[in-house]
């Protein structure tokens, strides 16, 4: 997966699948990060949670109806009204 492809799937949601509970996460920015060793480059993805449950960095499995299902790292960076943002980055 590149930058690009995630690109096309910014404002969609993805599910968790890997918690007790399925959690939705709204992909909300696609950030190229220059050269990587991957192909297409090093960037980063930007999640939208909720406030509850606030979810620790680890590994979750996420599922979107186009892209199928990925393990991917996601960090918490930053607390909003809304509920958490979680960052990915791709080197």
């Amino acid at each position: 997966m590149t930058a690009e492809d995630f690109s096309k799937l910014e404002g969609f949601v993805f599910t968790i699948t890997s918690t007790e509970a399925e959690i939705d996460l709204e992909l909300v920015e696609v950030k190229k990060l220059g050269a990587g060793e991957r192909k297409g480059g090093a960037f980063a993805l930007l999640w939208q949670g909720p406030l509850d449950p606030a979810l620790p960095q680890a590994t979750y499995r996420l599922s979107q109806a186009e892209i199928g299902a990925h393990d991917i790292f996601l960090v918490p960076v930053a607390q909003k009204q809304v509920g958490y943002q979680y960052e990915a980055i791709f080197t």
